[in-house]
């Protein structure tokens, strides 16, 4: 049985890692949960799983949590400290990182200090501190396990396979919503229509950098740490169907591929269960009736955000924290209604021009970057719009 602490538990892969462990209950143990404020669903998951120690975000909600479970014997704690808390469980084995954003670095980087396996959702986590977090799993010689889709796949078709002959790697973006738009059009886009995914359920934030292809840009950062990849042979094939998950391309022309219906509890269950795999409780792929599967390169005039990620990856050093961090600040914005949609880009753009990178040495340094690039996006904010 594998002891499992869940950091992110009521958000999208939170859930959908609950479904998986309901299904093997033979298999799993909870030990912890962590999320933000949603006391309710938290309330639930308690109920279902019995951890031993949950945390969440700030001291009133804490309280209430508290009222509510009464004599339950659980303890409950609250901010960073909580997070590292629930991450770092003695008997846990595994954690799964699905903190929405760079909050998830440092219980990230403290459960792997603390010698656990993770299950990698936050890619966030890569983008900040890639150098750091690779070097602290190499040192501690813990697993980290890809639980993205585009990731997973990576890793599925890289199975069996030497580094050496490794060619390129190619993620799949769905293209989110937006594909057809003119760039007209992209200026007038309005929050309700962002938030609708043609093929993913996923939460807020996700949906919109879906749609800016801004998340594919922080996979393209993810994929060069988790694989060690030089970044010229990273790229993005636009796939609506979200049928081919990522690909990889080997010296002799073989390109290897990992395809599945679009349902995160599949990289989850495999990330769940490896080196082993879990009996599928979700609907297979049928070709045949899918169809056809197309594919295109970006545009990346219309959806600059993907370009601003590789831009990241070749100045180096914090640049790429810099980018997360603005990025974070102008969807939270967006989904405020205090910005417009094409103003995401800008804002990035802009807080991206003003920064020097630097080479972090410690998770401390990465931090630094974070603020100064939040406080930056946000004077442009106040400034222009």
């Amino acid at each position: 049985m594998k002891n499992l602490a869940i950091l992110g538990c009521t958000g999208s892969i939170g859930v959908n890692t609950l479904d998986v462990v309901r299904r093997f209950p033979g298999r799993f143990k909870v030990l912890s949960l962590a999320c933000g404020g949603n006391i309710e669903l938290l309330e639930k998951q308690i109920s279902a799983v019995g951890p031993k120690v949950v945390s969440v975000r700030d001291k009133k909600s804490a309280d209430t949590l508290k009222k509510r479970l009464g004599k339950s014997g659980v303890k409950v704690l609250y901010g960073v400290e909580g997070m590292i808390a629930a991450a770092t469980v003695p008997e846990v084995d595994v954690v799964i990182s699905a903190i929405v954003g760079a909050a998830g670095l440092v219980p990230t980087m403290a459960a792997i200090e603390a010698g656990k396996d993770v299950a990698l959702a936050n890619k966030e986590t890569l983008v900040c501190a890639g150098s750091l977090v690779m070097s602290a799993v190499k040192r501690k010689g813990v697993k980290l396990l890809p639980v993205d889709s585009e990731h997973s796949a990576i890793f599925q078709s890289l199975k069996g396979h030497r580094k050496k002959d490794l060619t390129r790697i190619t993620l799949t973006a769905s293209g989110g919503p937006f594909q057809g738009h003119t760039l007209e059009q992209l200026r007038k886009v309005k929050l309700a229509d962002a938030l609708k995914h043609p093929n993913w359920e996923m939460g807020k934030k996700i949906t919109i950098d879906s749609s800016t292809l801004m998340n594919k840009g922080l996979e393209v950062i993810e994929a060069k740490w988790l694989f060690d990849v030089e970044l010229d042979r990273i790229s993005v094939l636009v796939h609506p169907q979200s049928i081919i998950h990522s690909m990889v391309e080997f010296l002799d022309g073989s390109v290897i591929a990992q395809l599945g219906v679009p349902d995160m509890r599949g990289p989850i269950s495999y990330a769940l269960g490896y080196p082993g795999r879990l009996k599928k409780d979700i609907p297979g792929l049928d070709l045949a009736k899918q169809g056809k599967l197309t594919f295109n390169e970006p545009d990346l005039e219309r959806f600059p955000c993907l370009g601003f990620a590789f831009d990241a990856l070749q100045a180096g050093g914090t640049m790429s924290a810099v980018l997360n961090a603005a990025n974070e600040v102008a969807v939270q914005a967006f989904l405020e209604e205090r910005i417009g949609y094409m103003d995401i880009p800008r804002i990035i753009k802009g807080t991206m021009d003003a920064h020097t990178p630097t080479e972090p040495e410690t998770v401390e340094d990465v931090l630094k970057a974070d603020l100064w690039a939040r406080g930056s996006a946000r004077r442009i904010i106040n400034k222009t719009c």
